[in-house]
């Protein structure tokens, strides 16, 4: 099985991180605009559209908001490998700061490389997006 793990820093806090990534059924306007086209939630599945074209059902395992991580796994879609299982966690770092790691894996080995091309732009896009979240605001 295959393994793709990125970390990275975010300029923000990890509650307005969160509330972006909290929100799956908003990958396309809040997560990665651009990147994901456009997302429809039907249940506990999302059918997920990328700006490739490619579209995937995922099933959203869990949404902890202890751990602020969000996990799900592909179950169908027009690229539906044998598995896919993949996390998506906000952490606590120095000074305002978000480390955010994002965990795939999937078999067969041969769908890294396009999986990991898709999550490196993936990544790209939420880099940007995430660092210009602002706090919520109390209404």
């Amino acid at each position: 099985m295959a393994h793709i793990r990125k970390e990275f820093l975010i300029d923000n806090s990890p509650e307005n991180i969160w509330e972006v990534l909290r929100d799956v059924g908003s990958v396309h306007e809040r997560l990665v605009p651009g990147f994901v086209t456009d997302t429809r939630m039907e249940a506990d599945t999302r059918i997920v559209t990328f700006a490739n074209g490619v579209v995937v059902r995922e099933l959203i395992v869990d949404i902890d908001e202890a751990a602020r991580r969000v996990a799900y796994a592909v179950v169908g879609g027009s690229m539906t490998p044998k598995h896919h299982h993949a996390s998506m966690q906000v952490l606590d770092d120095t000074e305002g700061r978000s480390r955010f790691v994002w965990t795939t894996d999937v078999t067969p080995d041969e769908l890294v490389g396009p999986i990991g091309e898709m999550v490196d732009k993936g990544v790209l896009v939420m880099r940007e997006t995430l660092k210009a979240v602002p706090a919520p605001t109390d209404t």
